[in-house]
């Protein structure tokens, strides 16, 4: 299957490529290219609808992992600059690569969203697909405008589309100098404060990313991927009976 990676030299992009590689084949639409030279790369913003039809040529689906860098800022007090591109990013690049992707006959793609469109402090809910989208910050914001327009596009042009509400993607070496704090804390060892992040390994992510690739789907659907293997904060139930999907990372290294 050839793959559109919008975003796809970011950090999230760069960290699951080499996992996914071997599966498909890949273009990545990006303002910066890839590090890995021996993918097609085609140099552009999300913003530009033209280099968006472009890009989205010959393809067969997208996954599209655009984001800016996430603020604790609330929305009231987040500087004009930091709005605009969340909106750029989050929300309209989106629309205009969903609609180039209706255009060119694209029926399925992924939606890299984020767990902190919902605000985490609060208590766990036990089904996760009830969580309400109430971040009050910007980038929280614009994220769950974009799951919106996945909903948009999937009601009205009959698309299949997946938003993956990712959690702390984290290189293999970040993850393992993570681990100890998060085996800490099940141990009941820790004096860390609670923390609302768990952290997603590389190949991990990766493999979300091939199943909701991979699955026969209809409409619009957001799970949560997370490395919160005994789900003690976020219900992974969905991504389990919905893409076959649990961490494994963790069974791997002890």
């Amino acid at each position: 299957m050839k793959v559109l990676l919008v975003g796809g030299s970011g950090h999230v992009g760069t960290m699951t490529l080499p996992y996914m590689k071997p599966h498909h084949e890949f273009r990545v639409l990006d303002m910066s290219p890839p590090k890995d030279t021996s993918v097609e790369y085609i140099q552009g913003s999300v913003t530009d609808a033209a280099i968006v039809q472009e890009a989205m040529k010959g393809m067969d689906t997208f996954v599209y992992m655009v984001m800016q860098r996430p603020t604790s800022d609330r929305s009231s007090i987040a500087d004009f600059d930091d709005i605009v591109a969340n909106y750029d990013v989050n929300a309209k690049g989106l629309h205009l690569v969903l609609h180039a992707a209706k255009e060119a006959g694209i029926r399925h793609a992924v939606y890299t969203s984020t767990f902190t469109v919902h605000e985490r402090t609060r208590n766990n809910f036990p089904y996760e697909d009830v969580v309400p989208r109430d971040n009050p910050g910007v980038y929280g914001l614009t994220k769950s405008f974009g799951e919106q327009v996945c909903e948009y596009f999937a009601r009205e042009h009959a698309m299949s589309l997946i938003a993956l509400r990712i959690t702390g993607p984290s290189t293999r070496e970040q993850w393992l100098e993570r681990h100890p704090q998060i085996l800490a804390r099940l141990q009941g060892t820790s004096t860390e404060e609670s923390v609302h992040i768990w952290w997603t390994d590389e190949e991990d992510l990766a493999r979300a990313y091939l199943a909701a690739l991979s699955i026969e789907h209809r409409g619009f659907d957001a799970v949560f991927i997370a490395g919160d293997y005994e789900q003690r904060e976020i219900n992974l139930s969905k991504a389990e009976r919905l893409l076959g999907w649990e961490p494994l990372t963790h069974k791997q290294r002890g």
